[in-house]
């Protein structure tokens, strides 16, 4: 290979947004680098956020050929890949966890590249070389969460820990419309859904799928208030400024999927999604007045309407949830990558992680289990 170096970047205006997605980050809205872009810009990371830009570009014979998202964290908030018990356990023993590095995107629990480049040397190159900046800087370690498969095969192969964790995702297997889906679940549990349906629609208002320029200004400000109030009662403050959501619309609108319910033609709830090449995901929901199950009608079943007639595979609908379940979501694997600066340290969390795996992998065929889909014809009965 021509000689291949890796430079550290404070920001993404220091590399043209054609080099950062033509490496392959335009396969995922998210490591596009108009949406990471938007993060720096709003003031969601950067400064006193705790999340400090340090974003890898390899290049070969001069040429960009391999980027990471990368940053330095102060703490471990808006990761969804959670490590306090690793950091409480560091610091009694005297050390200092934070700053560390991460390899993600701010506040995305969202599967995607996170080596990202065409070609695996360069992918072991970007490995390398965050391990280099951690342990120049003196840090902790490098967590990659929610990367690829592949990547945490071949994170494992150079020698960083890999976790296995847990999502719930929605898949289309060629359903021609919602009430096809159901035909696919066993009664009892098509008929739940039914009824619940009726009930979240039946909250004296509307329900519309916005998109693109559809999005109006006051959109935008309704549903920053539904996000600051689901942020506050979920972990104390929003992690994204308004001027965030200004920024998505300027560059992002048309990868935007605002579902909202209005009522006397103000919105009271919605739920924001974003578009990629064949799947939605489910980010943000918040609302103003609490109604029966709209928050399960906003986020999962309107979502998946909408898949079904956009032709799109999957819906993922973020982090955690066992709830989704019986509204047709499956579980499956989410992948990180670990290393650990001290020796003694990583091997403790390396024996921890193997009995995670299999306690994830235990988990995820009981609840496969209790799916609502049809089985068998005895079961069919039971159901």
């Amino acid at each position: 290979m021509t000689e291949l170096a890796v430079s550290v970047l404070p920001s993404l205006e220091g590399v043209a947004a054609a080099d950062w997605d033509g490496c392959g980050a335009g396969v995922n809205p998210f490591t596009t680098h108009r949406f990471l872009s938007a993060l720096e810009r709003s003031g969601s990371v950067g400064g006193r956020t705790g999340w400090t830009p340090a974003h890898l570009v390899a290049r070969v014979g001069g040429a960009v050929a391999g980027v990471a998202p990368l940053y330095v964290k102060s703490h471990s908030q808006g990761e969804y890949i959670f490590d306090h018990a690793w950091a409480h356990a560091w610091e009694r023993a005297g050390g200092s966890y934070y700053p560390k590095l991460q390899g993600a995107v701010p506040f995305t629990p969202v599967t995607g590249p996170r080596l990202i480049a065409p070609d695996p040397a360069v992918q072991r190159a970007l490995l390398e070389a965050m391990t280099k900046v951690a342990g120049q800087a003196g840090l902790s370690g490098v967590h990659v969460t929610f990367c690829t498969g592949a990547e945490a095969e071949l994170g494992e192969a150079a020698g960083f820990l890999r976790r296995t964790t847990q999502q719930f995702h929605w898949f289309n297997d060629g359903y021609a419309s919602y009430d096809d889906f159901l035909a696919a679940l066993s009664s009892r549990k098509r008929k739940a859904i039914r009824k619940e349906r009726e009930r979240a629609q039946d909250f004296g208002g509307t329900i519309r799928s916005l998109r693109g320029d559809q999005i109006e200004d006051r959109h935008w400000d309704a549903f920053w208030t539904f996000y600051q109030d689901t942020g506050g009662r979920k972990w104390g403050r929003p992690y994204l400024t308004r001027a965030f959501f200004d920024e998505l619309h300027a560059t992002m609108r048309d990868d935007c999927l605002l579902i909202v319910a209005e009522r006397g033609g103000r919105p009271v709830a919605g739920a924001l999604n974003l578009i990629g090449p064949d799947a939605l995901y489910g980010r943000y929901w918040g609302c103003i007045e609490d109604h029966p199950f709209l928050h399960f009608e906003l986020c999962y079943h309107q979502a998946i309407d909408w898949a079904i007639a956009h032709r799109l595979a999957r819906v993922e609908a973020g982090a955690q949830g066992e709830h989704k379940l019986a509204r047709g979501y499956l579980p499956v694997e989410t992948h990180s990558l670990h290393w650990l600066a001290d020796p003694g340290f990583s091997r403790a969390v390396a024996q921890y992680l193997e009995q995670e795996r299999a306690a994830v992998d235990d988990e995820i065929e009981v609840l496969t289990d209790y799916g609502p889909f049809r089985r068998g014809p005895l079961q069919q009965e039971q159901d």
